[in-house]
């Protein structure tokens, strides 16, 4: 191989990466942006996969000009109830990555989601390889969750989706379940399906007060309050990296 081809090869990517490098979304979100046909190099549309690029091209997502960002950010979100965990929303309703753009000026994504009712901990960053290595399905990483019902919780709640329960041929199974009063329960999910905890309290006909994620990994919610938000130490970050299985 020439040494020219040699020395562009070396300085090339993936598109996918150069797109979560440059903060638009993880690296598995932005293969899917590409295939949606909302990637522009140079100019000219892409839509394969292993389409490399070079610090010469122009990356234009849904328009505007991408370029890798240099800071890497992970960001810890209290997020209050009320706020959708995605980027944008055609229902003009407010998104949590709202209450941190007077604070940041990368362009930072969520790791993960909290439905629009519940609140608690989320994080953001923009960095794609550790939002892959979270979000990952293999990684097992624990999150924990205090919720408060509205009427008295079953004694039979916590054996039950220990062992596992089915509803609607779907299998839902939390690591731990600890009652501390007869409305308030410790729920700690690895995998954490749609709406899981909602769904199995509506199973038992169990109304929800609050729903509230305390804890992500090796990180508390402490005494950040709802709708504040914080950076994650370099430890931290360490600590998550290193609690994954992948």
């Amino acid at each position: 191989m020439p040494a020219n081809e040699q020395s562009e090869k070396k300085d090339s990517m993936r598109l996918q990466q150069y797109m979560a490098h440059s903060g638009v979304a993880s690296r598995r979100a932005c293969e899917s942006i590409i295939l949606e046909g909302r990637v522009k190099i140079n100019g000219q549309t892409v839509t394969e996969l292993g389409t490399r690029v070079t610090s010469g091209d122009k990356v234009e997502v849904d328009g505007s000009l991408i370029t890798p960002e240099t800071q890497m950010r992970y960001v810890l979100l209290n997020k209050p109830e009320g706020y959708l965990c995605s980027l944008s929303d055609d229902r003009d309703r407010p998104v949590a990555i709202d209450l941190l753009k007077d604070k940041y000026t990368e362009r930072l994504y969520n790791v993960g989601r909290l439905d629009m009712f519940s609140t608690g901990l989320i994080i953001f960053t923009n960095d794609g390889e550790f939002a892959k290595k979270l979000s990952h399905p293999s990684a097992e990483l624990e999150k924990e969750y205090i919720v408060e019902s509205s009427t008295p919780l079953p004694r039979n709640l916590a054996d039950d989706f220990t062992k596992g329960i089915r509803i609607d041929d779907v299998f839902y199974r939390c690591k731990e379940a600890r009652e501390l009063n007869s409305h308030k329960i410790k729920i700690v999910l690895i995998e954490g399906k749609n709406r899981e905890i909602r769904r199995v309290f509506e199973s038992m006909n169990v109304g929800i007060k609050s729903l509230t994620r305390v804890r992500i990994g090796c990180v508390e919610i402490g005494s950040l309050k709802k709708g504040e938000s914080r950076n994650l130490t370099p430890s931290e970050v360490q600590g998550l990296l290193k609690l994954c299985h992948n």
